[in-house]
């Protein structure tokens, strides 16, 4: 419910511009798919600009337009920006399983996993 609340707090200001830093990372799974389905049919209503940071790529490909990569710390940068050509509306845990979300999926994840692994070895310094 809290995060429905801050989701419902931000929109009511009207921004230009919606920042979301991993607003869905602490929530279980299903609850997680019923607030990103919640957040689509809110975008589609204005479709205003939505930033959408998260480390999950499953979630950053069912909810965006397009996909940018960033690289591993500390010296971040981008490394890979990918459009995302899945139909709208789109429910979160159904467009997971078509094929094009599974070839995107593939495409971004090939891109992205020596970054990933380059950030895990950092991480165990």
């Amino acid at each position: 419910m809290r995060k429905r609340v801050a989701l419902a707090q931000t929109l009511i200001l009207d921004p230009r511009i919606l920042l979301m830093d991993e607003p869905f990372s602490a929530l279980d799974i299903q609850t997680r798919q019923l607030m990103e389905n919640e957040l689509l049919e809110l975008w589609s209503a204005d479709r205003k600009s939505v930033v959408f940071i998260t480390h999950d790529l499953e979630e950053a490909i069912s909810l965006s337009d397009r996909v940018v990569v960033l690289s591993a710390g500390p010296e971040t940068r981008p490394i890979g920006e990918f459009a995302i050509d899945l139909p709208r509306p789109r429910d979160v845990a159904e467009i997971r399983l078509t094929p094009r979300f599974i070839e995107l999926h593939t495409e971004i994840w090939h891109r992205m996993k020596a970054e990933v692994l380059k950030g895990y070895a950092q991480q165990q310094k």
